[in-house]
């Protein structure tokens, strides 16, 4: 990205100490229009998930994995998603959700990675999941080795990249008569967008609000 220095594993730790941007932030990469849309959950979650967006160095830079998902999970068939799934009766919140299923998806072993903090949770009427996102961060040299029954590739998207404003475009996509406009992350030949795309840009503004402050939490 030009004209900013790259962001730090400090940077992406002192944004978490700032207030959510929340639903507002996300809406700038949400389908529009969005059917179902709402900024909260519903009480009682029809089913309950968690993601983690992770962050580990690859050749001197932050990236994020996306996961290409395979044609026999059973639901977002084919899409790029965050690691994660539903909740366990094991799980001892939606924390250890997270941290379960990304090693299970990814093939890496639990004592490398870290919670940093939590995202806003976000509902998917589609698939009418609720939807807990993490932010966490793996050190050393991370060998991955993901489950080919989910994932059918991992795309590891450098942190620069998303923060490019050039990474964001959108397009029209129509679907009997109604025109909907699709915000997404364009990462080579491949479009992030939807739920993923909604969760990486409330991430992304809580960095650029870090960055924009020096670093200082109110």
């Amino acid at each position: 990205m030009m004209g900013q220095s790259p962001t730090t594993v400090q940077t992406v730790r002192d944004a978490l100490q700032f207030p959510l941007p929340g639903h507002a932030a996300r809406l700038s990469m949400a389908v529009r229009p969005r059917p179902g849309d709402r900024p909260d959950l519903p009480d009682p979650c029809p089913h309950e998930a968690a993601v983690l967006v992770l962050l580990y160095e690859r050749e001197g830079q932050l990236v994020i994995p996306v996961t290409l998902r395979t044609q026999t999970v059973e639901t977002h068939k084919g899409q790029l998603s965050l690691p994660g799934g539903a909740r366990e009766p094991q799980d001892s919140d939606f924390a250890q959700t997270a941290l379960r299923e990304t090693c299970e998806e990814l093939g890496i072993p639990e004592n490398v990675l870290e919670i940093w903090g939590a995202l806003t949770p976000l509902f998917i009427p589609p698939s009418r999941f609720c939807v807990h996102p993490y932010v966490g961060y793996a050190s050393g040299v991370l060998a991955l080795r993901p489950d080919p029954n989910e994932v059918a590739e991992v795309i590891e998207v450098p942190l620069q990249h998303l923060l490019d404003p050039a990474t964001r475009q959108v397009e029209t996509h129509v679907r009997g008569n109604q025109r909907f406009q699709v915000p997404f992350y364009r990462v080579a030949s491949h479009k992030i967008w939807g739920a993923t795309a909604m969760i990486l840009g409330e991430f992304l503004a809580l960095l650029s609000t870090a960055q924009g402050s020096g670093g200082r939490s109110a």
